[in-house]
């Protein structure tokens, strides 16, 4: 099985005020973290779907890796992946997974790709913890959704290469939060697996500061779920 990483880092971070993915948890930048992290899987190829800011940074970064190499990032997530599936070698499986992702553990992309590969569609998810309510545009409550049916939604997302393609090519020129939902909008059937709550995104500078903490505690040997 022929198999592509797509890793996208082509955000402004506007919420955190600098570069994240330039940020260190532990000595390692917070890219560095993501894209080893599927280093073991033995890739067909690496994409990294960079702005054009980080883009002489990360080549830097990742100079030793043959089998790594760098997109121009497009105005919104939907154009950044899909200028990375145009540079993709026709895989059989393509994982899509946010840089900004750097504490994904080898099990759980593991159990991603499983699901994938047995239905073409999968997606990494962990059950939400909180009631939510679905609220109107003045603010009143109009529906709490049952909580049981109710998934927060992470990376990675990994697709059978050629259906995801087709995906960005019918809906070019939208903007889609994640490149699940262009499926489901399509009809076509994706799956959850499981993951881990500690699969963070790092958004604040507050969330570098749990990735540490996160990080040290299971190097010596705490659990936190």
């Amino acid at each position: 099985m022929k198999l592509s990483v797509i890793v996208t880092a082509g955000g402004s971070s506007v919420r955190y005020g600098k570069d994240k993915l330039l940020e260190k948890i532990n000595g390692k930048t917070v890219i560095e973290h993501s894209v080893y992290a599927f280093l073991p899987l033995n890739p067909y190829e690496i994409i990294i779907s960079a702005s054009e800011k980080l883009e002489n940074e990360i080549k830097d970064k990742f100079s030793g890796i043959e089998n790594l190499r760098i997109v121009q990032g497009g105005k919104t997530r939907q154009e950044s992946v899909f200028n990375a599936l145009k540079s993709c070698s026709a895989p059989d499986f393509v994982c899509i997974h946010d840089a900004a992702r750097p504490l994904i553990k080898q099990e759980h992309i593991k159990n991603c790709l499983e699901k994938a590969i047995e239905k073409g569609a999968a997606i990494t998810a962990v059950k939400a913890t909180d009631t939510i309510k679905k609220v109107d545009k003045t603010g009143k409550v109009i529906e709490t959704p049952d909580r049981n049916t109710l998934w927060c939604v992470q990376t990675p997302q990994i697709f059978s290469y050629k259906t995801i393609f087709a995906a960005h090519e019918r809906l070019l020129g939208k903007s889609f939060s994640d490149d699940a939902g262009m499926l489901e909008f399509l009809g076509f059937p994706v799956y959850v697996a499981e993951g881990d709550y500690t699969n963070i995104k790092i958004t604040t500078p507050k969330d570098i500061m749990l990735a540490e903490l996160l990080v040290n505690s299971e190097n010596s040997g705490i659990q936190i779920k």
